[in-house]
């Protein structure tokens, strides 16, 4: 089961969403998408919150009312986390994410800590959070088909992508192909007019010969 969350309007149209349980985490962090922001409570245990972007945005294009939802709502979700003030979440993008055989079920590391971002959460805002628990809805996602559907569709915009470019490429090449014939061309209708030219008059007579010539 993963819930699903609308973010405050003014922020934009973003989905937010957690997983039942430690379980389902582990297949959130299987088959999340690049666009994918992870939320957790630092040093406590809490569920795992993620926020999609938009493709192309980074955590930098995340505004601060978004960040807020997010870290109102793990906050929330977190049974240490809840009851006291002035928590740390942190968060990184999905891709960020570590995880090996040896760690439990829904442990995870960082490949890169220098991604990691810490907010400070002073205290539970009861109206982020019921705003956001009023746009809640529960779905059974097939995850792995989602993201297999996903990978298989940009798979194949790089391959049309690829076939454009290459396209692009050959056209490019017979157009020079062709202005490099045309100046051949000209070249060669130049040097066989001065080839001509040069006949004539080697050919014509000098004044002097025919003044001779009239004699």
């Amino acid at each position: 089961m993963v819930f699903y969350f609308k973010s405050r309007p003014e922020a934009g149209d973003y989905t937010i969403f957690m997983g039942l349980d430690k379980y389902e985490n582990e297949d959130l962090i299987k088959y999340g998408f690049p666009e994918d922001i992870w939320f957790h409570v630092d040093k406590m245990s809490s569920a795992h919150v993620y926020v999609r972007l938009n493709k192309g945005q980074t955590m930098d294009d995340m505004s601060e009312g978004l960040l807020e939802d997010c870290a109102q709502l793990v906050k929330a979700n977190s049974i240490q986390g809840n009851k006291v003030n002035n928590i740390d979440v942190v968060y990184t993008p999905w891709y960020n994410l570590k995880k090996t055989p040896s760690m439990d079920v829904g442990q995870v590391g960082f490949h890169n800590p220098k991604l990691v971002r810490t907010i400070k959460v002073e205290k539970r805002m009861n109206e982020i959070v019921n705003r956001l628990n009023k746009t809640k809805v529960e779905r059974k996602p097939d995850l792995k088909a989602e993201r297999e559907a996903v990978s298989a569709a940009e798979k194949a915009e790089r391959k049309a992508q690829l076939r454009d470019k290459k396209r692009r490429e050959e056209m490019e090449r017979l157009e020079k192909e062709k202005q490099a014939e045309i100046r051949s061309y000209k070249g060669l209708m130049v040097q066989e007019k001065m080839t001509s030219n040069k006949q004539i008059a080697s050919g014509s007579k000098t004044l002097q010969e025919l003044e001779e010539d009239f004699m």
